[in-house]
């Protein structure tokens, strides 16, 4: 086995840092809803008021911070439909439900309108935009849909991308004579060999999910590696244990070495069609959708 193998598999998990909000947020004003043209107070049922149980209840915060935990929380609770389209957001009315800092609040708030959940305007205040506005590529509300209502609807276009990202990829890849990285793929295919003769479907998850970063880099196409990131959700939100195929085993094993071996060889073709097979999905096989991810 090679040193890096041998170092992905044996590795601590990475520590894990807090979020440092940058400073001068109270400059981002985000106005009142006037009073006149609000819908009524926002559905908060439901909603915990306690941040620890938020980060608990979606997977943990381990130290990420309350402006990441109000962030996931709001989040899933616009694409899950909890605050619909139009709704207003008061800063003032969610810093006291969840009782957190202005600042905190407006942080958050304009994290979830770069992902085009809601918009702020003069006069106006802060309402939640429809789906037709959404960043639906944001690896954050892709996690948060698949672990919503739309799950079924989110796990199938994440499928139907896809099947059309990484084939056109490995067909690619395989005109790129990287030895440096065609040995780390052959790598990852050893570290999930061994993980899956071991029963570690944490490492076989890892090893896979970085053997199709690995592969999309090497297909030299900028705009593809671009879309890794989708690559990388959909992975996380495919199933349990989160891999690329249906489960872990030996015919997942070999259409990985398959696009090895093709790449090796140079033989587009080759790779393409092994991508395909590897994606193949059986709609027989039960999915459980992971908690969303942490900020």
């Amino acid at each position: 086995m090679s040193t890096l193998a041998h170092t992905m598999m044996t590795a601590a998990r990475p520590v894990e840092t807090g979020l440092t909000a940058p400073g001068g947020l109270d400059r981002y004003t985000y106005p009142e809803t006037p009073v006149a043209d609000r819908v009524g107070p926002p559905s908060w049922e439901g909603a915990d008021t306690d941040l620890g149980r938020v980060g608990r209840r979606a997977g943990g915060s381990r130290g990420r911070g309350l402006h990441g935990q109000l962030v996931q929380q709001l989040g899933q609770m616009i694409v899950s439909g909890d605050l619909g389209a139009d709704r207003p957001l008061v800063p003032e009315e969610i810093g006291q439900r969840f009782e957190v800092s202005r600042t905190v609040v407006r942080e958050s708030l304009r994290v979830l309108e770069a992902k085009g959940l809601v918009s702020a305007r003069p006069n106006v205040g802060t309402r939640v935009r429809p789906v037709s506005d959404w960043n639906l590529l944001d690896p954050d509300i892709i996690e948060w849909r698949a672990f919503g209502p739309q799950r079924d609807d989110q796990r199938r276009e994440l499928g139907e991308l896809r099947w059309t990202i990484e084939p056109l990829a490995a067909r690619l890849a395989a005109g790129h004579g990287r030895e440096d990285v065609q040995q780390r793929l052959g790598d990852m295919v050893e570290i999930m060999g061994h993980a899956f003769a071991q029963g570690d479907a944490i490492t076989f998850s890892r090893a896979d999910a970085e053997f199709h970063s690995l592969l999309i880099q090497l297909a030299g196409n900028r705009m593809l590696e671009h879309l890794s990131g989708i690559v990388s959700a959909a992975l996380q939100v495919s199933g349990s244990p989160t891999i690329s195929c249906d489960r872990p085993g030996e015919p997942c094993l070999a259409h990985h070495a398959r696009i090895v071996d093709a790449l090796a060889n140079g033989d587009g073709p080759a790779a393409e069609a092994a991508m395909r097979q590897l994606l193949t999905v059986h709609p027989e096989v039960e999915r459980v959708v992971p908690a969303p991810r942490e900020h």
